[in-house]
């Protein structure tokens, strides 16, 4: 056993409190072993004046998207998607999604993030990218009908399945799967009747988007007569391992739907923002007892993947929904983007305490922007930003020390994703 000890750090514990200690790790089995005083390990990352956090999960993304950032902003959702990204996706190689996902997971790690879920196409590259960077994800391929014929609609279908039933458990564990049918609106009635009990057979969690905008919510209720999550439950869609994003525009008895049917919600407010998607009720489903995590959605509408930024926005958005200065507190944020998060995807992560996954992140405090240290959550949500991560640690892992990624060639990556992109416009334009 070797063993990996995070010195001299303040450490946030499951329950908000902060507390002076050191992390001893288990570098073999990737789990806490002590969380005290004068812990040596056989490795040392120092944490001095600095704040040593679970690491944030990333509940709902899409990394490859990374290669569309600043592509086409403000613009509708709508418009945005039919006019400039699916055009834009469909001259995407699986080389491209590579150096994409490639470039999104460099910007998670140097951000703090230890866990994603994700939604793309050509998965198993994202896989690979996954397994030599060394987080952990929730990976799946996005099924979409609508638009297609029946083999191409159904192929879409049976790649969604076949890529959950293949990587499920990949990386030595890191990698878990979802099946994704797009949306309620994307994939259409009959295959959803189809090949729902098919995925529940492969016992993975259910990923959609749901209720983003208004245009997701009028259709359902016009050809079905109920709302897109009275819906969802009848198509069999909301079981307690599945979880959405977005869920902007629910009304009351689909928060209590959620809340009864043990589904969890992904938040992001960053993307909703931007598109003037709406204002997600965070406080109202959590007040339900609905779980809600946190996710950035892609780089094409975000702009970045920084889980310390949407932890702002979700605070600030989360008191304008509620008309409340109380309401998505610094505390309820953190553990949205922590244990909240986790929970939604399934993963046993998001706590720092003795047993528990050695994901983790260090927050470097010799800051303007961190002083003074009145309150250091406060500070976690308010006012750090990732380039103040010192260390990134997963699955007992250095990932990251002292903002050196040590698991990606960080000048080779942006170099690859710059000239990808650039390509890619050309295609796009010709």
């Amino acid at each position: 056993m070797t063993t990996l000890s995070i010195t001299d750090g303040q450490v946030l514990r499951p329950d908000g409190t902060v507390t002076r200690a050191d992390v001893l790790v288990d570098q073999h089995d990737g789990e806490i072993l002590e969380i005290g005083t004068d812990l040596a390990g056989d490795e040392t990352l120092d944490a001095s004046n600095a704040l040593v956090t679970p690491g944030f999960v990333n509940g709902h993304s899409h990394a490859s998207m990374t290669l569309l950032r600043g592509y086409a902003d403000d613009k509708r959702l709508e418009s945005w998607l039919s006019e400039d990204i699916w055009p834009a996706e469909s001259e995407l190689t699986g080389e491209d999604i590579r150096i994409g996902a490639e470039l999104g997971v460099l910007e998670m790690i140097k951000s703090g993030t230890t866990a994603f879920s994700d939604m793309y196409f050509e998965v198993h590259e994202i896989a690979d990218v996954v397994e030599q960077a060394g987080l952990r994800a929730l990976l799946g391929f996005t099924a979409i009908t609508v638009g297609k014929d029946d083999d191409g609609a159904r192929a879409d279908m049976v790649e969604s399945l076949e890529v959950a039933r293949d990587l499920d458990g990949a990386a030595d564990g890191r990698i878990n799967t979802t099946f994704q049918p797009h949306s309620l609106t994307t994939v259409s009635e009959a295959y959803l009747d189809e090949f729902v009990p098919k995925a529940r057979e492969l016992g993975v969690p259910f990923h959609f988007h749901v209720n983003e905008t208004t245009n997701e919510v009028d259709p359902i209720v016009d050809e079905h007569g109920v709302r897109p999550l009275e819906y969802a439950v009848e198509k069999g869609l909301l079981e307690p391992e599945d979880f959405v994003a977005h869920g902007v525009h629910v009304d009351e008895r689909e928060i209590e739907l959620l809340a009864e049917t043990g589904a969890s919600v992904i938040h992001c407010p960053a993307s909703n923002m931007k598109l003037a998607s709406g204002m997600a009720p965070v406080q109202k489903l959590l007040d339900a007892g609905v779980t809600v995590g946190l996710g950035t959605d892609g780089a094409a509408s975000n702009n970045d993947l920084s889980m310390l930024d949407e932890a702002r926005d979700a605070a600030m958005i989360g008191k304008l929904a509620a008309d409340d200065a109380t309401a998505v507190s610094a505390e309820t944020v953190v553990r949205m983007m922590t244990q909240g998060s986790a929970d939604a995807l399934g993963l046993d992560a998001g706590r720092l305490e003795e047993g528990a996954p050695a994901d983790l992140a260090v927050i470097d405090l010799e800051a303007p922007h961190l002083t003074p240290r009145h309150d250091l959550v406060s500070h976690l949500v308010y006012a750090a930003a990732a380039s103040d991560v010192r260390h990134t640690v997963c699955d007992g892992q250095v990932l990251m020390r002292d903002r050196e990624v040590l698991t990606l060639d960080e000048s080779a990556v942006l170099e690859r994703a710059q000239a990808a992109a650039a390509a890619l416009v050309d295609r796009i334009d010709g």
